[in-house]
């Protein structure tokens, strides 16, 4: 497997997390850790992966910052692994745990505990590796957890019902992961996260990794970690993904995105709303234009989830309608377009979404479609992630100069748009990206 080029590098540690290593040997893999990312194609590590695997090696707390797509995953299950193979603590006994990764939704739970069992193929004795998650049965996954686990992938609410039961226990973990770490420090988990850290061993190692750590949580990550190494590679300069936006009214939207899939003959696409609701509607819509699309949010049963999402990954599925619980983590391998049909709430949940294209070095495109009562609210998402888009009109489905009476949030005029905006395009992007746009 290819993957991108390395980005930039901030970080001021005793750990060298500035070297430039070309290859996994010089990071101080173990043999059979090489050989597995041999077998998988893994020609080269990326920043994120140079910078930190190292890092954990050496028993350093980490605060790793990188790009969605950009490897951050392998860059802390890679030297878990080596730690436990390595370790005189590998016995299962009890039904206690060596070492807990936090996520915040199911689907990245699974696809976590996935990538740890890949990676750790070759590793004898075999690894214990379990996901444990809500919307499936309890009693099940408490059997599985009989002998302990030397890897626990958990979304926490389940967690917590799992020690309530004593099906598992917390005090001998030697390494807690918070994935998508800005979340997991989110309001939306406060209480679960402060329970579940009471559990915790005081003496532990602990790696924070997401692809964006606003100002609101960076305070919450100092007070969990001890003299962590701080990796930070946020830069959109070697990004494969392509931002485009267009305005359009509010009530053309699905036309305008009915006509973008037909006249660009996509075959595997993202759309992203903010509501389920919009989510079932925006489906009927579609159908009823011809293109069938499947649906994914929380009111799914999991077994649906869980066969819609991998439908879709491997490519049956072509239009995909999903909030935001599809935005975090979840690996579509070449992706090639997502779609923003309602904006996220929050600036942070727009670089996760667009995330799930562009991604381990292939070209993608984000694409969002605003109307004027949004105008405002693009403008923060931009401002917060240090973007500046220009602003584009399809012709047929030009945006009105001022917000129509209908409009839920009339602005009197369109958000000051950048030099050279409002250009009108037919059937094709700008020619400098007409072979990406058309990427089937």
């Amino acid at each position: 497997m290819t993957q991108p080029d390395p980005v930039t590098t901030a970080a001021s540690t005793s750990v060298d997390t500035t070297a430039n290593h070309r290859s996994f040997t010089e990071l101080g893999l173990i043999p059979e850790l090489l050989e597995t990312l041999k077998a998988l194609d893994y020609q080269s590590p990326t920043a994120i992966q140079q910078s930190t695997i190292p890092a954990v090696i050496a028993g350093r707390d980490v605060l790793g910052g990188a790009i969605t797509g950009s490897g951050k995953t392998a860059a802390f299950a890679l030297p878990i692994i080596q730690l436990l193979a390595k370790s005189s603590k590998q016995s299962k006994q009890g039904n206690v745990v060596s070492s807990l990764v936090l996520v915040p939704t199911r689907e990245l739970a699974q696809q976590v505990a996935d990538s740890f069992m890949r990676y750790a193929q070759n590793i004898k004795p075999n690894l214990k590796v379990l996901a444990v998650f809500g919307g499936v049965s309890t009693n099940t996954q408490m059997l599985s957890l009989r002998g302990g686990a030397d890897i626990l992938v958990a979304t926490p609410g389940r967690l917590l019902d799992l020690i309530s039961s004593n099906a598992v226990k917390l005090d001998k973990v030697s390494t807690l992961v918070l994935d998508e770490a800005d979340r997991m420090l989110s309001l939306g988990f406060t209480e679960e996260l402060t329970a579940l850290l009471e559990k915790l061993p005081a003496k532990k190692q602990t790696l924070l990794f997401s692809a964006t750590f606003p100002e609101e949580v960076t305070s919450l990550t100092q007070s969990l970690l001890n003299n962590p190494v701080d990796v930070q590679l946020q830069s959109q300069e070697e990004n494969t993904l392509v931002q485009r936006v267009i305005t359009v009214n509010r009530n053309r939207k699905t036309p305008l995105l009915v006509q973008l899939i037909k006249e660009n003959d996509w075959q595997q696409i993202l759309i992203f709303a903010s509501a389920k609701y919009t989510c079932d509607r925006l489906a009927h819509k579609l159908d009823n234009a011809g293109i069938k699309a499947e649906i994914f949010h929380s009111d799914k049963a999991q077994g649906t989830r869980t066969r819609v999402l991998d439908g879709f990954k491997r490519g049956e599925i072509r239009v995909l309608i999903a909030t935001d619980i599809a935005a975090r983590g979840i690996d579509i391998e070449k992706l090639p377009i997502v779609i923003n049909y309602e904006l996220p709430r929050s600036p942070a949940d727009y670089m996760h979404r667009i995330g799930r294209s562009g991604r381990a070095g292939e070209a993608g495109i984000a694409l969002s479609l605003i109307s004027h009562d949004e105008y405002q609210h693009f403008a923060v998402i931009e401002k917060k992630n240090k973007l500046r888009l220009e602003r584009e009109q399809h012709l047929g489905f030009e945006a009105d100069e001022e917000a129509p009476e209908d409009c839920p949030s009339r602005v009197e005029k369109p958000m000051a748009k950048p030099a050279g905006s409002g250009k009108k395009h037919r059937n094709k992007m700008p020619q400098a990206n007409t072979e990406l746009w058309s990427k089937k």
